[in-house]
């Protein structure tokens, strides 16, 4: 399954070669609010749309304007809220939301410019997206690595500062990797699990939400054929040294901002022993692992270690946009 913004390009792109379509990005939050700067959703005049603005709150608000003839500037920026311009919508959870509201008209060049986007949403790259409302977007530039999508307004100047959502690619299914995966999804990362042992795939794939992707090959192949971007996590846990030793091994020669592996202190001692023996890994390498994996929480149950592993995650990509 994809990220959410991630179908909502595409199915911008894919309405754009018959239709305008407006494309919406929430650029700020005061108060509570259930999406953060940097989410998306795009609409077509007849009322269909993909993706959301506040988790139902003003979509339908939106939907009516955008059918009764608004929103026709190349840009501009509305509030749903308290002093808000449309204050007769309020959000249930108290909160204030600004939306940036992109008219693009049909055709290739709009097109080109979401597949910009796409690129940079699918973890190619990211972008830098400047605009002066009300005009259209004067640049899309490629830029350095983010963990998350930034906003910066000055005046009529909007800057958008564009990247992949965070993945956690999980390397094997067990107890801990299951709870792993609904922490993660939760916290929005777009969630991988590799597995191909059928013991564990007849054990544990049933369970895995229909938000998480299931990629039925050998981790280290997945990694090696170039599944991990700089917003990338790399967790194994499974215990299975066959499995884990080929992830770390691969996982290495990625960008990803997280690696860790599961087990205790005499074991990931062992296993850094055997991938120095082995691959040859300097302590450089090795320093990029986080073994035993997770926060020192005292865990002991599977959730309990999921929450360790998760928390130690967030800390990391947290500490890379805060760099």
């Amino acid at each position: 399954m994809q990220h959410l913004d991630i179908s909502v390009v595409s199915q911008a792109i894919s309405w754009l070669e018959q239709q305008p379509v407006w494309l919406c990005t929430v650029l700020d939050t005061y108060g509570s609010s259930p999406r953060s700067p940097g989410a998306m959703m795009v609409a077509t005049i007849d009322g269909n749309y993909c993706g959301s603005l506040s988790g139902g709150c003003v979509e339908e608000d939106f939907l009516s304007r955008l059918a009764s003839g608004d929103y026709q500037a190349a840009s501009q920026v509305i509030r749903y809220g308290a002093g808000g311009l449309t204050p007769n919508v309020t959000l249930p959870c108290g909160g204030v939301l600004d939306v940036l509201i992109e008219h693009l008209p049909a055709g290739e060049a709009s097109i080109s410019y979401m597949r910009t986007l796409e690129g940079a949403l699918t973890g190619h790259h990211a972008l830098v997206k400047h605009l002066t409302l009300p005009n259209v977007c004067s640049s899309l530039e490629t830029t350095s690595f983010a963990s998350s999508t930034q906003v910066v307004r000055d005046g009529q100047e909007i800057t958008l500062h564009i990247a992949a959502a965070p993945r956690l690619l999980i390397a094997g299914l067990s107890s801990v990797a299951l709870f792993c995966a609904d922490f993660a999804s939760a916290l929005g990362f777009e969630v991988l699990v590799c597995e191909n042992r059928p013991e564990a795939l007849d054990n544990f794939a049933s369970q895995l939400k229909p938000s998480i992707t299931l990629l039925r090959q050998f981790p280290a192949k997945f990694i090696e054929q170039g599944g991990c971007h700089a917003n990338t996590a790399i967790v194994a846990l499974t215990h299975d040294p066959r499995m884990d030793d080929l992830t770390l091994m691969e996982a290495i020669y990625t960008p990803a901002f997280y690696i860790g592996a599961m087990g205790s202190q005499r074991n990931s001692d062992r296993r850094r022993q055997r991938l120095q023996q082995i691959a040859e890994f300097t302590s450089q390498d090795l320093s990029r692992i986080h073994a035993p994996i997770g926060l020192p929480l005292g865990s002991k149950t599977p959730a309990e270690i999921a929450l360790a592993v998760m928390a130690d995650v967030v800390q990391q990509k947290n500490r890379v946009r805060q760099a």
